[in-house]
């Protein structure tokens, strides 16, 4: 299975599923199977299976939308997330999402944006890129911009990177190819949705972008997030505490890692990459901090991280799936 764009193809085992090294994929899959070093195990069950849209998925791993121009969002943040400490969980056992629905699963902590596989990943708002990393465990290729605000985004899944870290980019500037790299989509294949999953972390923390239990929404349109063009806006640098990333480094219990973040020269990319990993890897660290001078309020930054080109409407999949 090949996508075009611009005369060039993503390959699919390669790129679009991100099995490119295969011993090393193979080694980190074995972390979300069999856990390691202080990470339990992942935990999946017959409720994982919902999942699965073989209505759907098919087409859009063709690299073909399931509606013109329209993203399905098939996850969104779950407000009653499982204890992590008994492992990340695709189950859905303990799920409600801002609308008080459904359409999420137990640790998902993000928004899935389901689009074809090939698509145009954007900026959602100016920032710095801090990080690409690519863990066939934990979200294939991610890319994490520093927007300033306290603010950090994450796109994850993605087949080819278009930025490296510490390029400035800006607001609906493209930043990379869709795929639905990690091991989820091996597992799921082909009837897994291929999506964009994107974090947002404010102060350190994960956060719903959606308004929610009396907190505004994050996204500049309003409720729901619209596309937009590349802007020219000015980068609102927050500042990172020293003290405060050394004690979070210090709080990470696997030495490795600890030793890793603690090598880091520079604070600003210390300080992100410190997140980073609390976030991905929560049971790695004994306790968690606002790595930030200040304490930021949400505000309305975001857009949706696609072309306008591309995509303009949104349509969540349970509403969706009831048509």
């Amino acid at each position: 299975m090949l996508v075009k764009e611009k005369h060039k193809r993503l390959r699919l085992f390669g790129e679009v599923m991100g099995l490119a090294p295969l011993p090393l994929r193979l080694k980190e899959a074995r972390i979300a199977v069999m856990g390691e070093e202080d990470v339990p195990r992942s935990k999946f069950g017959l409720s994982s299976l919902q999942q699965l849209y073989p209505r759907i998925s098919p087409r859009m791993w063709r690299g073909r939308a399931y509606l013109p121009k329209t993203v399905i969002i098939s996850n969104l943040f779950n407000h009653t997330q499982t204890p992590i400490e008994e492992g990340w969980s695709v189950e859905k056992t303990q799920t409600r999402d801002f609308r008080g629905k459904n359409l999420t699963y137990n640790s998902h902590n993000g928004t899935d944006f389901a689009i074809p596989v090939g698509s145009t990943v954007c900026a959602a708002a100016p920032g710095k890129v801090v990080a690409v990393i690519s863990e066939f465990n934990r979200g294939g290729l991610k890319i994490f911009i520093d927007h300033g605000n306290g603010v950090i985004t994450s796109s994850g899944h993605l087949a080819r990177s278009f930025v490296k870290q510490g390029q400035v980019v800006h607001r609906g500037e493209p930043i990379a190819l869709s795929g639905y790299s990690g091991l989820d989509a091996v597992v799921t294949f082909p009837f897994g949705i291929p999506h964009v999953h994107f974090n947002v972390w404010l102060n350190g923390e994960p956060v719903d972008p959606f308004p929610h239990d009396n907190n505004e929404s994050m996204w500049r349109a309003g409720n729901m997030p619209v596309a937009e063009r590349k802007t020219d806006e000015q980068l609102m640098a927050a500042n990172f505490n020293e003290q405060r990333t050394h004690q979070a480094i210090e709080a990470c219990k696997t030495p490795a890692l600890r030793q890793m973040l603690a090598a880091i020269p520079v604070l600003h990319e210390r300080a992100a990459n410190t997140i980073i990993k609390m976030n991905y890897y929560p049971t790695r660290f004994t306790q968690r901090y606002n790595l930030y001078e200040e304490t930021f309020p949400r505000l309305p930054l975001l857009s949706l991280p696609f072309a306008p080109e591309e995509f303009n409407r949104l349509v969540f999949l349970d509403e969706l799936l009831a048509q």
